[in-house]
């Protein structure tokens, strides 16, 4: 998403080194690599080992331009220095889940399908959506549903999950879902269960915290005159970077336009996932 944007704002005129830290299928590293002198090169991120796979086929004809690491950019600074990237001329944080992912990971991602419940991004560790939504209270689990869903029905849904447990599938999950919220307070352009399904996604991964701590990494990181992109996709995300951008502006960075950068019509048409895409972009002043 947003792939001829981040090409345009985040591409290095000069040599040095890009960090893609949620490279996923490598879209934006192929885009970013394209329109990059050859003397770039790009350390991609992921924590999805599967992803990985894919990026390394599509990045492959670029050689030894491309370093790929198996990690999360909670790790940004320590995976950089690892790598002998000292700094960057360009970052991107792409905070979205792919249509890959979504629609072919059989990991519960998605409520189109009955899947296990898992929602890790890294399958190898950590806990999965099963093991939270049956070990939660349901006070715990509200919470959940409002602080990363913004689920006006979160006592609900939080009620009738305890209530069916133990739940195994994304299909006992949309089944309690459905149960808990009045057919008529169902969302017109919305599956009734989206917000239940992206807060648990998001806590399963704590994904606040990761953004956050990136976010504390990677100005440190930047070149002068390096680019910090970051795309999100909901408004708790968009919050966040909103706010450490801000923040930063006194440290000698600034924002390259007060409001984020959103898809143009023909893309949503294409891909509508991408209609809540938002594109911050923040550079290190000389």
């Amino acid at each position: 998403m947003l792939v001829d944007e981040v090409a345009f704002l985040l591409r290095p005129r000069g040599e040095g080194w890009v960090i893609d830290a949620t490279v996923g299928m490598g879209g934006h590293a192929e885009a970013l690599l394209m329109a990059s002198p050859a003397s770039v090169r790009l350390l991609g991120l992921d924590v999805d080992p599967d992803a990985l796979r894919h990026a390394g086929a599509r990045l492959a004809r670029f050689g030894d331009r491309v370093r790929l690491a198996h990690e999360t950019f909670r790790n940004l600074r320590t995976t950089a220095e690892a790598h002998g990237v000292a700094r960057a001329r360009a970052i991107l944080l792409d905070l979205g889940v792919s249509s890959h992912q979504l629609e072919a990971s059989g990991r519960g991602f998605s409520f189109q399908k009955d899947e296990p419940l898992d929602m890790r991004l890294d399958p190898t560790r950590g806990e999965t959506a099963a093991q939270l939504v049956n070990r939660l209270t349901e006070a715990e689990l509200a919470r959940i549903l409002v602080e990363h869903g913004e689920e006006r029905h979160a006592r609900r849904i939080a009620r009738a999950i305890v209530r069916r447990r133990p739940l195994r599938t994304t299909g006992d999950l949309v089944a309690a879902v459905r149960g808990a919220v009045p057919r008529a307070a169902w969302p017109r352009r919305l599956h009734v269960a989206t917000r239940t399904f992206q807060a648990l996604r998001v806590a399963v991964n704590d994904e606040p915290a990761a953004l956050r701590q990136a976010l504390r990494d990677a100005p440190a990181l930047l070149e002068v005159g390096g680019r910090l992109g970051v795309i999100a996709f909901h408004s708790g995300e968009d919050r966040i970077v909103k706010q450490t951008f801000r923040a930063l502006q006194p440290a000698g960075f600034a924002e390259l336009e007060p409001s984020p950068l959103g898809p143009e019509d023909d893309e949503v048409r294409a891909n509508p996932r991408a209609r809540s895409a938002k594109l911050r972009v923040l550079e290190r002043l000389p």
